[in-house]
């Protein structure tokens, strides 16, 4: 994919008024938009917008309600709520466009735009792309709506109750949670009265965490990415098991009973098993991406099972699903799809779907969720002010080493992330050893590099 101004992997990202993610902009990105997903000849057009729960969402909500307003269309306001049910709503309000305003597992000084098309899918490189074109055009504001073709705004007070009714109905039927011990980490964040009040519901005991938002501590030391908190009061509350959910709540992370923390790999490889068994895994493929660990791979061909890679995203994994209607897919950092019920990830959804195969087990969950054995896998973050190390021939150079000496033992993955000022590193294989010298040498290239730009 070519280098483009304001969509990354996951939308629109940056730092709250500072270019890209400024209300001036933010406007701009809705007229866009509605310029390009905004149904011609319809009798009624719509936008749903959601939030998390960092202070600047009110300020981008407000400009990208203006823009839809300008372009004559009615918007709906729903406050604070995950990003999967801001998917489900466009759809069952029969909405043009979906916008979820998060930086998902960012610090709460960061924020972004996420965009969701008619059907609930995430929005294709080509659709960003004529959205992206629009927004730097200086014909951008031409040819707008008369006076009396404006749009108007009104708040859907049930948006929460209507999504808490869509994930229980996921559950089997009569199924409850009872006599599960769960604790949740809401990470401050979109999920923070969804999650506790649908556990609650399904009647689980549970211990919210990671519920009492600010507008600035989101994921700030807590949820899917901070699991210290979750696993330390797993263990005190003598919990069966704990739920981390990020910002936006489209990630997933377990904790078991003894405090191990269980990645998405893990929870791939569980639900891919329940759902072969049951009739339900389609064409049984599971879709991942090239993060995942290579134990995984390895589990799921012993049980018959083929993984599918993709480039990391959750919406490549969405469009690769769509390919041949795959029925599961996931990453390692959490984010897990199952197509029957949603078109995105769900940490809340396929946290029910585990937590009910988990009580009718009868196990404990340090038993039911680690499936398989993960090889050795280093993860690591090299941060850049500027430049392009990943062209410096010396980086280039450390990365030929680094296949060279793994010989088609393990894999390594060098990239630019998509969402911040980082290079990403992730080097596997059967040696440890091995594995932690070559991400050493990889990563001292690329911090020279990034010296030296």
């Amino acid at each position: 994919m070519t280098q483009r101004k304001f969509f990354g992997t996951d939308g629109i990202r940056g730092r709250a008024n500072v270019f890209p993610m400024t209300a001036d902009v933010a406007l701009r990105v809705a007229t866009a938009t509605a310029r390009v997903l905004k149904r011609d000849g319809a009798s009624i057009s719509r936008v749903v917008i959601g939030k998390d729960t960092r202070r600047s969402c009110y300020m981008l909500e407000q400009a990208m309600a203006s823009g839809f307003l300008s372009m004559g269309m009615e918007v709906v306001l729903t406050g604070p709520i995950p990003t999967p049910a801001v998917a489900m709503l466009t759809r069952s309000l029969r909405c043009d466009i979906g916008v979820m305003i998060s930086a998902s597992h960012n610090p709460y000084a960061d924020n972004g735009i996420k965009l969701f098309a008619a059907d609930g899918f995430k929005l294709p490189d080509d659709i960003e792309q004529k959205i992206e074109n629009w927004i730097d055009d200086q014909n951008l504001f031409e040819n707008m709506p008369q006076p009396d073709q404006v749009g108007r705004a009104s708040r859907l007070d049930d948006a929460l109750g209507r999504y808490i009714e869509y994930v229980k109905a996921s559950v089997p039927r009569g199924q409850t949670l009872e006599g599960l011990r769960v604790v949740v980490d809401c990470a401050h964040g979109a999920a923070y009265k969804a999650a506790p009040q649908t556990l609650w519901e399904l009647e689980a005991d549970v211990i919210a965490i990671g519920d009492k938002p600010d507008g600035r501590n989101i994921n700030h030391g807590c949820g899917a990415t901070h699991t210290d908190l979750l696993q330390r009061v797993v263990v005190e509350e003598k919990a069966d098991v704990g739920i981390a959910l990020d910002g936006d709540a489209d990630r997933l992370i377990m904790v078991d009973e003894t405090g191990r923390k269980i990645d998405g790999d893990q929870l791939l490889g569980l639900l891919a098993v329940a759902l072969k068994e049951r009739g339900e895994l389609a064409h049984n493929t599971v879709v991942a991406t090239v993060m995942s660990n290579l134990g995984l791979e390895r589990f799921l061909k012993s049980q018959g099972i083929t993984l599918l890679r993709t480039q990391v995203g959750d919406r490549y994994v969405m469009e690769k699903m769509k390919e041949k209607n795959y029925t599961l897919g996931g990453e390692q950092s959490g984010h897990m799809i199952l197509s029957h019920y949603g078109t995105t990830g769900d940490g809340l959804l396929a946290a029910l779907h585990i937590l009910s195969r988990l009580k009718e087990s009868g196990q404990k969950a340090s038993e039911f969720l680690n499936v398989f054995h993960p090889v050795p896998q280093i993860l690591k973050n090299v941060r850049f002010e500027s430049g392009t190390p990943l062209q410096d021939k010396q980086v280039q150079d450390a990365v030929q080493r680094a296949e060279h000496t793994l010989n088609g033992q393990g894999r390594i993955l060098v990239r630019a992330s998509g969402t911040e000022p980082v290079i990403r590193i992730m080097a596997e294989g059967d040696n440890a050893d091995m594995v932690n010298a070559i991400v050493r040498d990889v990563s001292s290239a690329i911090e020279q590099a990034a010296r030296a730009s």
